[in-house]
């Protein structure tokens, strides 16, 4: 079976902030390097850890440009374009100068809680108007609604460039429905850093991780021995990498992965609300996890 575009590590990459909160591309230069450098298999820039959702259109279009710069077609770049208003995304996606894009990553709409209809009629005119591969993005815990294995199958069977889905439900009947039953060519990918080891055991090809801008080259390990079946060294790394995960969660993403990046001296600690940086409790336990590391 010939390798899928979105198997193994993806990385949501974080938008760098100054203290002035304007974007440090001093930062983001270093940051992508890291990543290239540490072995991840494709970029994801604007997705929700990006706080895609706090920069405006110009800002957006200046860290993609940048980081299309940076990359230099080293390795496949996906981009977030999602929302809650169908005909919004779709005008987003045709003003979109897709040179040097290999797909888009659409969220399901949130707030509104559309029904599985509205779903499948906001991903199918996504679909139509997009000239790159879409990645379905399910993560009910912040979207307040849940896109269907039966949803999912279809978009997967009616539309050719809807390739994968990432799962962030942590449903695994869900999940196992989907992966069952999807067509040949379409994948499905872990939203979920802390599970995606055993993701891949029932059938996931990878990841797309928060985690790995801090430890691109551990967590592209970890899932390119998962994926080979090489059980006792997969493991090993989860299990290095878990403590970390947990934290970098615990009060939420982005938070607790700049405070990392600012551990390891790549990037300064600065959100833009409501976002808050991390509790001081916190981040003296990331740092004590990656002394561990």
């Amino acid at each position: 079976m010939t390798k899928h575009i979105y198997a193994g590590t993806g990385v949501a990459i974080v938008t760098p902030f100054r203290k002035d909160r304007s974007i440090d591309f001093n930062a983001l230069d270093k940051l992508v390097k890291h990543l290239i450098k540490g072995g991840v298999n494709y970029l994801v820039v604007m997705g929700t850890t990006a706080e895609s959702v706090t920069l405006n259109t110009d800002e957006k279009q200046a860290v993609i440009n940048y980081i299309k710069e940076i990359n230099n077609n080293k390795l496949p770049i996906v981009i977030g374009i999602g929302g809650n208003n169908t005909q919004e995304v779709v005008n987003n996606i045709k003003k979109q100068n897709f040179d040097g894009i290999s797909g888009i990553l659409s969220v399901s709409p949130y707030y509104n809680k559309p029904s599985q209809t509205g779903l499948l009629r906001h991903y199918k005119n996504i679909s139509t108007a997009c000239p790159v591969n879409v990645i379905l993005y399910n993560v009910p815990g912040r979207t307040g609604g849940n896109i269907s294995a039966e949803t999912v199958l279809k978009l997967a069977k009616d539309c050719k460039n809807i390739v994968a889905v990432k799962e962030a439900s942590a449903n695994f009947d869900q999940i196992m429905e989907i992966i069952k039953h999807k067509p040949e060519g379409f994948a499905v990918i872990s939203g979920d850093d802390g599970l995606t080891l055993p993701l891949i055991s029932i059938g996931m090809e990878g990841v797309i991780s928060v985690s790995a801008n801090a430890y691109p080259n551990l967590m592209s390990e970890m899932v390119s021995n998962a994926l080979k079946s090489n059980t006792k060294k997969a493991r090993e790394l989860h299990y290095k990498l878990l403590d970390f995960t947990n934290l970098i969660f615990a009060e939420g993403n982005p938070a607790g992965i700049k405070a990392a990046l600012e551990i390891k001296g790549i990037g300064e600690n600065y959100l833009r609300l409501p976002l808050t940086k991390i509790s001081r409790s916190l981040y003296k336990k990331i740092e004590e996890a990656m002394k561990s590391i």
